[in-house]
């Protein structure tokens, strides 16, 4: 219960920098804009958290960075391209299942309207 509200606090925070900043920046200007949006909002962040890649019995090192860690229970995939492909999904969805994390938002701001923008991903741990 508490991520579904969660997520609809990183979604309105993502709606605020998407009406203030518009369309057309690149990823790593609209993930420092949500970064400060949800601190504002009083929620923890963790911006490029780095992910130690586990293979069968071995940890690897830092295998992957997650843009946004909101809480330590949601991840937000922050993308500025023309369309949210299936292979971004499979990246969210992979990045959910290797962190352990439950939920994850998808969101595309290269959008005229955010809302078609975002796609929310469960992992089924």
């Amino acid at each position: 219960m508490y991520e579904d509200k969660l997520s609809g606090e990183v979604i309105g925070a993502a709606i605020e920098v998407h009406r203030y900043l518009g369309p057309g920046l690149l990823e790593s200007a609209y993930e420092l804009a949500l970064e400060h949006e949800l601190r504002l909002r009083g929620l923890a962040v963790e911006r490029q958290k780095a992910v130690v890649l586990k293979y069968k019995t071995i940890e690897l090192g830092d295998g992957f960075r997650l843009d946004l860690l909101v809480d330590d229970r949601l991840l937000v995939e922050v993308k500025a391209i023309d369309c949210i492909l299936s292979i971004h999904e499979a990246q969210l969805l992979t990045y959910l299942r290797l962190s352990g994390k439950h939920l994850g938002l998808l969101i595309n701001f290269n959008v005229p309207v955010l809302k078609t923008g975002i796609k929310r991903i469960a992992n089924e741990l």
